[in-house]
């Protein structure tokens, strides 16, 4: 019995994209400058002057692209500020995702420790922070920081909207069959080929 080949050619051509990260992502992860002044006047942090950042980051995107401008063409420096911004972007969503984390888990501590049962919550000794206080001190921090990268992104971003004539959006790679070694893809090649 011969055995007739059944796979389609379009089971070859499934096209993933893989999801990117996006400034809206950022924003919805970072602290706004009303939430991270709030949280650096709650935990005796420095205010970050905010509009100062964004604004330095805008400026150096500028003048990194008018610095290169002889040397590169119009599509290469679209793809070398695309690259920059999304380091920006990405930087900026981990210490978002990374302040989240932080804030769930003071959260939690502090939800813990006002249960009187609980020993182990309870303040150390004179001049030493609980637990819980030092998980918020610590999400305080990341929250500061996180509010820090957000505003060196939106001036990334707004640099490049100013440079290359339109908004960023992230680079979207497509991905052809994933999960299938090229050693796979060839032999599946190879079998094609002898019928």
């Amino acid at each position: 019995m011969t055995k007739t080949k059944t796979t389609s050619r379009q089971s070859a051509r499934v096209v993933q994209l893989r999801k990117s990260t996006t400034l809206e992502m950022v924003r919805l992860c970072c602290p706004d400058t009303a939430q991270a002044t709030l949280i650096a006047e709650s935990f005796g942090l420095p205010v970050l002057d905010s509009d100062g950042i964004r604004d330095l980051h805008e400026k150096l995107i500028i003048e990194t692209a008018d610095a290169l401008g002889e040397g590169l063409g119009e599509r290469a420096m679209q793809i070398h500020l695309q690259r920059i911004v999304g380091a920006f972007v990405g930087s900026a969503h981990g210490a978002g995702q990374f302040y989240s984390r932080a804030v769930t888990e003071a959260r939690d501590a502090t939800a813990k420790s006002a249960n009187d049962a609980r020993d182990e919550d309870r303040d150390g000794p004179v001049g030493f922070a609980s637990a819980a206080q030092r998980k918020r001190e610590f999400a305080a921090d990341m929250g500061v920081q996180s509010h820090a990268l957000r505003m060196a992104t939106e001036g990334a971003v707004a640099a490049y909207e100013q440079v290359v004539g339109e908004k960023w959006k992230p680079f979207e790679r497509t991905i052809e069959n994933p999960g299938q070694s090229v050693d796979r893809k060839a032999a599946e090649l190879q079998i094609a080929a002898l019928g």
